[in-house]
């Protein structure tokens, strides 16, 4: 039986695999069904007040046998609560076996509380490699409480010894560490090895087969007779007895159809003039009456084996009085093997009273099914204990994963509307963002125009003006058309130069050179002085960064030329891992289209689109200072730079 931690190992699918192969193996096991009406209940030890006690039960084999299997039957006891349990089953217990010159013998298995064999009502089979002893002890090292009062003591409904599929133990001396006194007959010692179970052969399989029955002469000795091919070790003889009624009370007694003394016999001449008798057997009591009487004797070659009523059974019914011959089946038995199955079975009496066909008597079924081997069937309720047990386990484990599986299924279903949710904010931010990307665009544009054609193209426009006025003067419009033609190669120089900003493509000057020939085509007729530091830093620069850059500068020098009447102005230009430092001055009278915060209005846009921080300061008679200040993204390259120099 699996224990809690290999379940936790198993996956849910094992899980579900497991419970479907239990019940399919339960479909093919015995059902334990109980026996009703009277008979033997077993043996009981001495009651104790405390659970530590030593008792045991001991079987003499009576030879040395190879043995491999020990079922142990408790004694049941129907609680009006839990229903039926087993009553003084020990908690912990050993299994010993030795030989005659051997009296302490080996311990082959021991169980403690920890094994969780209890509750039971089905056997218990002990399996260990096979062994060649002469007897088994069953020793009880801690009681269990018996049902009614709560006294420790030790009950057992039958000990068997396995050796192949013969039940070795059966009938032979038993001895107990005590004996409960006033015991009945119900309880002796001798009924742990009689052969008589709590429970009905109830297989999984076979069809149903009625006993067979029949009335005999008063005062006539009825016989049963069957030829088994040919001379056969023979060992036992089980006889199962009539089906009693399946109602509920049993209207029929429990010894109906047993004859109350018969004796078996075996013989390898058909007229049995070497007869043997194997076994004797009388029904005194209703403790007598089992519903498989199992007879055991030394084993013997035979070929037919009889068995004769020197006393049929009296039955009672109504007012009639008549002597009653019946059995479910004979079973002969050589090691374990049914030599009589199937076989013809011949009487010496008429079968009269009943239509119970004679083949029934050897078909190997009974009133449930299938008869199977005795071994096979204590087995089988064996098995079928441990499944059952299992079985709640394995649904409870089950169901602890599809609980899991649905609290994770729940936070799945969370788990996906919030990916739903993000993703749509996700989309939403996108959308967002790229407006916000288009605006930038549009602005950037605007300002890139504003910046690099604005002036030239406000300059044709002028000059257009002046060829206006100029057409009644040849002279004078020759030179305005000059003038014209030299600002529309001056626009389309600053357009190829915008378009080499824009593809990162600079002058081979660096920007120093771009600054200086920017200078040169905005302030001609001003002195301008330009000093540039940290080069090296400027040539990591994005060419976006750049480009703005410049388009910042130009924008500077328009402004000063157009607003500040000024007559020199001075660039400096500084770059480091931090930042990069723009400032330009001039001597002029200041700038007039400032807003509220002093910086105009082309000059403020620009920084925004750089990311800088730009400021401006104005005093009447000393000129005006652009100071931009842009941080240099790349100070961790820097850094990282420096650290790699550092090591090396």
């Amino acid at each position: 039986m699996a224990d809690s931690k290999s379940l936790g190992e198993m996956s849910l699918s094992q899980l579900e695999q497991r419970v479907e192969a239990i019940d399919e193996e339960l479909d093919k096991l015995s059902k334990c069904s109980m026996r009703g009406s009277m008979g033997p209940l077993g043996w009981r030890s001495h009651s104790h007040h405390d659970p530590y006690q030593n008792e045991w039960v001991r079987v003499d084999l009576g030879r040395r046998v190879l043995i491999d299997q020990v079922a142990l039957v408790p004694t049941i006891w129907r609680d009006s609560n839990f229903g039926l349990m087993s009553d003084g089953f020990p908690e912990e217990f050993k299994i010993i076996v030795g030989n005659d010159n051997d009296p302490q013998g080996r311990v082959v298995a021991s169980f403690t509380a920890e094994d969780k064999l209890l509750p039971r009502i089905e056997p218990l089979v002990v399996n260990f490699p096979e062994t060649s002893v002469s007897w088994v002890r069953f020793q009880a090292t801690k009681l269990a409480p018996r049902a009614w009062d709560g006294y420790y003591q030790l009950q057992l409904s039958e000990l068997m010894v396995f050796s192949g599929e013969e039940n070795v133990a059966l009938r032979k001396p038993i001895r107990v560490s005590s004996q409960e006194p006033f015991t009945l007959r119900a309880r002796v010692k001798e009924t742990m090895v009689d052969g008589s179970l709590p429970y009905l052969m109830d297989a999984a399989g076979g069809v149903d087969s009625k006993s067979f029955v029949s009335v005999v002469d008063d005062g006539s000795q009825p016989s049963l007779t069957i030829d088994l091919g040919k001379q056969s070790l023979v060992s036992q003889v089980h006889l199962h007895t009539v089906d009693l009624s399946d109602n509920i009370p049993e209207v029929i007694h429990p010894t109906f159809g047993i004859p109350e003394h018969f004796i078996v016999e075996g013989a390898n001449s058909a007229d049995f003039s070497d007869a043997v008798q194997l076994c004797e057997y009388r029904v005194e009591t209703v403790f007598d009456a089992d519903p498989i009487i199992m007879l055991n004797f030394e084993e013997r070659e035979m070929r037919y084996i009889r068995v004769t009523a020197l006393r049929p059974h009296i039955d009672a019914f109504g007012s009639r009085v008549r002597s009653v011959v019946g059995f479910s089946e004979i079973v002969v038995l050589s090691k374990g093997i049914n030599l009589a199955k199937g076989l013809d079975v011949d009487l010496n009496f008429e079968v009269r009273g009943y239509v119970r066909p004679l083949e029934n008597l050897t078909d190997g079924k009974n009133f449930y099914g299938e008869i199977l081997p005795i071994r096979t069937w204590i087995n089988q309720l064996a098995r079928r204990h441990d499944l059952e047990n299992e079985r709640p386990l394995v649904v409870q484990e089950a169901a602890k994963r599809y609980a899991i599986q649905e609290r994770n299924l729940r936070r799945m279903y969370w788990l996906a509307a919030l990916l739903v949710v993000a993703i749509g904010f996700v989309v939403l931010v996108g959308r967002i963002v790229r407006m916000q990307h288009v605006n930038e665009i549009r602005e950037r544009f605007a300002a890139d125009l504003h910046d690099e054609l604005g002036a030239d193209i406000h300059c044709i426009g002028l000059l257009s003006d002046l060829a206006q006025d100029a057409r009644e003067e040849p002279e004078k419009l020759e030179g305005v058309l000059r003038n014209i033609r030299e600002a529309t190669e001056e626009t389309g120089n600053a357009v190829r130069h915008y378009s080499n900003l824009q593809e990162g493509r600079l002058s081979n000057g660096g920007v120093r050179g771009d600054i200086e020939r920017i200078a040169e085509r905005v302030v001609v007729h001003l002195t301008h002085n330009i000093k540039v530091e940290g080069e090296e830093f400027l040539e990591q620069l994005k060419p976006r960064t750049c480009s703005d850059l410049l388009l910042f500068y130009k924008e500077c020098l328009i402004n000063i030329c157009r607003h500040s009447g000024a007559t020199s102005l001075s660039t400096h230009l500084t770059a480091d891992a931090k930042s990069i430092q723009l400032r330009v001055e001039d001597n002029g009278m200041g700038i007039a289209s400032m807003d509220e915060n002093g910086v105009p209005q082309s000059l403020k846009r620009r920084a925004r689109l750089m990311g800088a921080r730009v400021t401006i300061s104005s005093l009447a008679g000393r000129g005006t200072c652009i100071r931009l200040t842009v941080r240099n993204h790349m100070r961790w390259f820097y850094k990282l730079l420096g650290i790699f120099h550092s090591k090396k």
